[in-house]
Order: C-alpha cells, then structure tokens, then sequence
C-alpha cells in the first residue's frame, strides 16, 4: 500500500460520499415549472444513471458525471477507480463510451500537485482501458481531494436501456458481490488485511463493459448500477419506478466473503445507516433471514458496484450465457424476481 494516505484527508470515502436520498430529494425540488424537451429521453423526471439526448438519427448521446473523495490511499488507484465508476453510468444505459473530462478538487496545500498526477494517470489509464480519451477536464483549488469524470457515451436508441421499465416476472441479476463499502471502512480505520486490500482493488477497478452488450438483448427489460445508495437502494429505484413489487432471495446476493469478518467487528460504513434510514420503511423480511447481516450489506455503499439487470424469464439461458462467456459465470443466477407490488416494495426472502 502506498506512503500516502490519501483517506485521511477526506470525511467519505467512495460514493459513500453521497448526500443521503431525503437530503438530495430536497434539493432537487423546484417550484419552476418544467419545460418539456421533446428530444430529451432520459432526464431529471427519472433516477436513472445518466441523461440520454436524441441526436436524430437512430442515437442517442447519453451524458454523465460521477467524482467523489479517496475510497483507497492510493493516489494512482484512486483515479482508477473514480474512472471506472463514472464511466460505469454509460455502460448500465446500454452504451459506448466515446469521451471523457476530468474533475479535479484538490487541496495543493496539504499534498502537492505531484500527487494529484497521479490521480490523473490513474484515471487516464483507466479511459484506455475503456478505449476513449480523457480529453480534458478543470480542477479547482479545495480542502478535500476531489476526483472524478464527466463521460458521454452513444446508444442506438432501440437499445437503450432505462432503471425504470423492469417487467412482472423479470428475473433479477447482480454482476458483482457486494461489500466494497465495508473494506473500505476497514482500509480508512488501516485494519485491512492486504489480501483483502488486493481484492477489494479487483473489483474497484474491474469495468462494466458487459453493460454494452446487453444493449441490443431485447429480453433485458431495465438495468442499472449499484452504487452509493446500496443494492436496497437501487433496487428500490427500479422497483417504484417499474410500479412493481420485487422479491429478493437473500442467501443468493454474491457477497465478498472477506467483508463478512469486518462485518462481525461492527465495521460498517456510516452511509449504511443513512441508506437503511431511506429505504427501510418499504422492506420485509421472511422468517430464516439474517436481519442483523442483511442490514448491514443491503444498504452497503457499493463504489463502482455491479449491474443490476432484470432480464425476461424465457430468455435466461441466452442471458446467463453470455455472462458465462464473459467470465461472469458467477453470477449467472438471478437473485430475485419482480412482481405486482405487495404490502412493501422489496420482501427479502
């Protein structure tokens, strides 16, 4: 691990810097009236993961941002990750992405520009990887260490793929474990082990590209990632916004084995408590399941988390295969399954 401490000089962590749901509902409130923009297909009306603009001929150009404080010491893993993450947005739609800018706070002060390079060829590593260029960006002058992209993408329009048109009896799949927020936690209180500090960069920088693939399968009906507000968190987006009810089959929810034992020493990130606080009212749980656990890793703050896709029951096959062929047979298996909503949201079964 590196020298520099990079989470010491920042209250959060990861997109568990995120402003919790009730606060980000208030400010979002306007009394303007709304103009209707006819070519805008995806904006403010929806809690989806980016806006999506009809260019007029069959595509749409889908714009997002996505910055946040170190989640890792590490300066040159910190770009990296911010990267992936932002960049993540474009690929839950079903798109490419063609382009990115940065976004850099950084407090010049407390640590040198030196340092925020590294976040820079961090970041810019990860665009290549992603195969577009970080074209450019602008940064400012603060007390906290910012980093993050603003990343535009395209997206046939056909194959444009939303958080809130998940259909009744839709199977639900989740492409990564959860428990970042947790090692994480671990790493900023330096009681992480570096195996698990090994694992937790695995999936931090691991990209979503298998998001672009499932943009021309018809079958798969909504998508989304799982970030800052927890899977409950997103799962509830797709579950009000669908007009549906979901159940979720706990013990199948991939889960990173490690967090569970900084999980029994009560290492839970405080955006945990935020997104139970937010979303919990709507949640039920079947008798058998480890409520206690299941509080603490399903409003986990997730960074660069999986994507959440709810995918027709006919054509589970086709889907779990091509996950197979992208080395994520792992979790070809649906973890839940969407219906007519009952007297809660999201029973946990």
């Amino acid at each position: 691990m590196s020298s520099i401490k990079l989470t010491q000089y920042s209250h959060g962590a990861g997109c568990g810097c995120k402003i919790a749901p009730a606060v980000l509902d208030t400010i979002l409130h306007s009394d303007i009236l709304p103009i209707h923009y006819p070519d805008l297909l995806v904006g403010n009306s929806s809690k989806d993961d980016a806006a999506v603009y009809d260019m007029g001929n069959g595509m749409g150009l889908i714009s997002t941002t996505d910055f946040f404080m170190p989640i890792v010491d590490d300066p040159y893993q910190f770009g990296r990750i911010a990267a992936a993450n932002a960049i993540s947005d474009i690929y839950a739609m079903g798109g490419k992405p063609i382009m990115a800018i940065a976004i850099l706070g950084w407090p010049i002060e407390k640590l040198g520009p030196e340092i925020a390079r590294e976040v820079i060829e961090g970041g810019r590593s990860i665009c290549s990887e992603a195969g577009i260029p970080l074209a450019g960006g602008h940064s400012v002058d603060t007390t906290e260490p910012i980093f993050g992209l603003s990343v535009n993408g395209t997206v046939a329009i056909d194959h444009l793929k939303k958080n809130n048109t998940a259909q009744d009896g839709d199977l639900l799949y989740l492409t990564k474990p959860l428990g970042v927020g947790i090692l994480s936690t671990a790493q900023k209180k330096e009681v992480l082990e570096e195996e698990d500090f090994n694992l937790l960069l695995e999936q931090l920088n691991k990209l979503n590209k298998v998001g672009q693939l499932l943009g021309p399968m018809k079958s798969v009906h909504a998508m989304t990632d799982v970030t800052g507000f927890g899977l409950i968190g997103h799962l509830m987006e797709m579950a009000e916004g669908s007009n549906l009810g979901v159940t979720l089959y706990y013990n199948q929810v991939p889960v990173i084995e490690a967090s569970k034992k900084y999980l029994a020493k009560r290492i839970v990130p405080d955006a945990t408590y935020r997104n139970w606080n937010a979303y919990s009212s709507q949640v039920a749980f079947e008798k058998g399941v480890d409520v206690m656990q299941a509080f603490s890793l399903l409003p986990d703050p997730q960074t660069n988390g999986g994507l959440l896709i709810a995918v027709a029951p006919d054509a589970r096959n086709e889907f779990e295969s091509l996950l197979k062929e992208q080395n994520l047979g792992e979790f070809a298996n649906p973890i839940g399954q969407f219906h007519a909503k009952g007297e809660k949201r999201i029973n946990v079964s």
